[in-house]
């Protein structure tokens, strides 16, 4: 065994403490190293490690700031869970803020992701709803001719697995909205169907939130962090951009189609009460006609027309039944009923 790989000690807390694993530059993995032993690692030349957390409690943290001479102000923002996506930079390293997204019964879950990137070790912090990142990292040791390009190959791998992972998100959503068309389009009003409609409206607002930052935090690293970001990694980079902007373009696009699946489902509606409303007004008409003659016959006067004709009451009947009669024809033509 490699005298500089180690088996994480028992103290280690394997829930919070995913990974931490040790390379050398020409990208073969060493093995596994102890939290501890991370600064005796780093005094070997050409190494470098990669840490891997799942919700850190205080003291691991500080454990890692004293390991890799974190900055006071990223840990402090590392602690908390609710940070907005962005890059930051401390010296000769980068802090990063990363919005996750996960499906979960049908609705998106958030989570974060804070990486530390610095020349010679990647930290991967995840927050809430996240996945873990052992297949980005079996990627790159797949590829070692790439990881030797240091942890920055590393991030690349996280950010694509990120990225990737929202776009069946977005599918999804997609595929709902199709089969709730089916719905918008019913003679039936259906209360589900709008609560639906502005549920995703919601979920892809939230994500286009997390998304949208996202184009610049990568644009950033490719632009401003030449010492990190090596020029061999820039096309790798900028194909993670391109999928973000797909993306974040997708989820406009969704919303925009979602916007007006609810207006024309509203518009529907109110054509629905609108058809109502003249059917009870046709028939409130032809109501109306017989009402009013029966009501002048119904008035107590002693000298009144036809009143006295044995043929006023048949006669009345047909008056009645003609002037209803004109009305249903009229109203029909209409297309009132």
């Amino acid at each position: 065994m490699n005298p500089m790989a180690r088996v994480p000690s028992a103290s280690a807390n394997t829930s919070m403490v995913v990974n931490c694993v040790a390379y050398r530059n020409n990208g073969q993995r060493i093995g596994d190293v102890d939290i501890d032993a991370i600064s005796d690692v780093l005094k070997e030349p050409d190494t470098f490690v990669w840490v891997g957390l799942h919700e850190p409690d205080e003291t691991l943290l500080l454990q890692l700031q004293e390991e890799f001479d974190l900055h006071d102000l990223a840990i402090e923002d590392a602690q908390s869970a609710h940070q907005r996506t962005k890059i930051e930079a401390y010296g000769n390293s980068l802090f990063i803020v990363v919005q996750t997204a996960q499906l979960d019964n049908g609705h998106i879950a958030f989570g974060e992701t804070h990486i530390f990137l610095g020349p010679r070790y990647l930290v991967t912090v995840r927050h809430g709803a996240s996945l873990s990142y052992a297949p980005a990292r079996r990627s790159c040791e797949h590829t070692p001719e790439l990881l030797a390009l240091g942890p920055s190959y590393g991030l690349y791998s996280v950010l694509d697995f990120i990225v990737d992972n929202l776009l069946p998100i977005v599918r999804d959503h997609r595929e709902e909205l199709q089969e709730l068309e089916q719905s918008i389009f019913s003679e039936n009003f259906n209360r589900d169907t709008v609560r639906r409609l502005y549920d995703m409206q919601r979920d892809l607002m939230t994500l286009r939130l997390a998304v949208a930052p996202l184009q610049d935090v990568i644009s950033q690293l490719v632009r401003l962090h030449p010492q990190l970001i090596p020029d061999e990694l820039a096309v790798y980079f900028r194909d993670v951009h391109d999928h973000v902007t797909r993306v974040n373009d997708s989820i406009n696009a969704m919303r925009e189609m979602l916007a007006a699946a609810i207006n024309v489902n509203l518009s529907l509606v109110t054509f629905g009460q609108n058809e109502v409303m003249k059917k009870l007004a046709g028939w409130a008409a032809m109501l109306a006609a017989p009402t009013l003659i029966t009501s002048w016959y119904g008035m107590n006067f002693q000298h009144m027309p036809e009143l006295s004709k044995p043929w006023s009451y048949p006669l009345i009947i047909g008056v009645v039944a003609c002037l209803v009669g004109g009305i249903y024809i009229g109203l029909k033509r209409a297309k009132w009923l």
